[in-house]
């Protein structure tokens, strides 16, 4: 019996499930991508247990999950995975471009369709759906240093082709949030928006995420300088002071202070000046924007995180 955090057995599992979402001539719309979301589950799963089985275990109070998930005791019975939306969460923040969001309403799809009366996946036709599902399932396949062959065999193709359109429509999508910006910037300049769009024009404090880290960057749309914003530590480098020798007194003394140079990635871009707002890091890269910034950490809070070695 496979171990229920084992990915390959996840994988596995996954394969199967979109081969039942798959299967055109004898499944419903509703009913295939109930599979395909019960599978993209599956390959987050697999994806986070394959850099660590605690990964996807459900911490309780007596650390059984933790434990079987680690090894260190046998039992598959009573092993509980977190919940899709940590999932969702830890892929967005582990395997870039992931987009929680996107998957999430995919989850919510599925939950709402069997849970509830809703419309479920229903209310995004078939041809709109399937390019934003497999937009993220082939993340967590590259992920899993897979391929899209080795997921769904010959029907490679069909894939493919909606991996192209989900292209075609971001493209589109951040195009036409350029341009509107652009012409809602040359409206303001001349004293001609809308009364409505006027009142919910907003300064860069309302327009901001809020996330921990920030720098400058140029607009797409009109040339301003909009901010970048992401939460995300991609890298970290931590500048040991320079010793500088001993003062009189036979204490040590340092040339400088220490620093923390962070590499964070960009999830989100708003302009003051146009009001474009770029929620996301695939919009950030198709508008040709930097994906990562750089950032000064907290010297202490890093340094205190480094291990202490000796022979005590």
């Amino acid at each position: 019996m496979s171990h229920p955090f084992d990915h390959e057995a996840l994988w596995m599992k996954a394969k199967l499930f979109l081969n039942r979402a798959m299967d055109d001539d004898y499944r419903s719309f509703d009913e295939q991508a109930l599979w395909a979301a019960l599978a993209l589950e599956l390959l987050a799963k697999a994806a986070l247990a394959r850099v660590s089985p605690l990964l996807i275990a459900e911490p309780n109070e007596e650390g059984s999950n933790l434990l079987i998930a680690s090894g260190l005791v046998k039992g598959e019975a009573k092993f509980t995975s977190v919940a899709a939306k940590t999932l969702m969460a830890r892929c967005h923040r582990a395997f870039k471009p992931f987009d929680q969001a996107e998957a999430m309403k995919i989850i919510k799809g599925r939950n709402e369709y069997l849970h509830s009366s809703g419309a479920g996946f229903m209310a995004i036709p078939p041809h709109s759906w399937w390019p934003r599902y497999w937009a993220q399932a082939a993340i967590l396949v590259t992920a899993l240093d897979r391929d899209i062959e080795e997921l769904v065999g010959a029907r490679e193709g069909g894939v493919t082709r909606h991996l192209e359109q989900n292209a075609k429509n971001l493209e589109q999508r951040v195009e036409a949030l350029i341009e509107r910006a652009k012409q809602r910037r040359q409206q303001w300049l001349d004293q001609s928006l809308p009364a409505k769009v006027a009142a919910e024009w907003r300064t860069a404090q309302y327009l901001s995420a809020n996330l921990r880290f920030s720098e400058a960057a140029t607009c797409p749309a009109c040339d301003s300088i909009g901010l970048l914003e992401g939460e995300d530590v991609v890298a970290e480098e931590i500048n040991y002071p320079e010793f500088g020798g001993y003062d009189e007194d036979g204490d040590p003394y340092y040339v400088d202070d220490g620093s923390v140079d962070l590499t964070i990635g960009a999830d989100y871009f708003t302009c003051a000046g146009c009001q474009l707002v770029l929620n996301g890091f695939e919009l950030i890269q198709q508008a040709g924007l930097p994906t990562e910034f750089d950032a000064e950490g907290d010297f202490d809070h890093y340094a205190a995180q480094e291990p202490e070695y000796g022979n005590d």
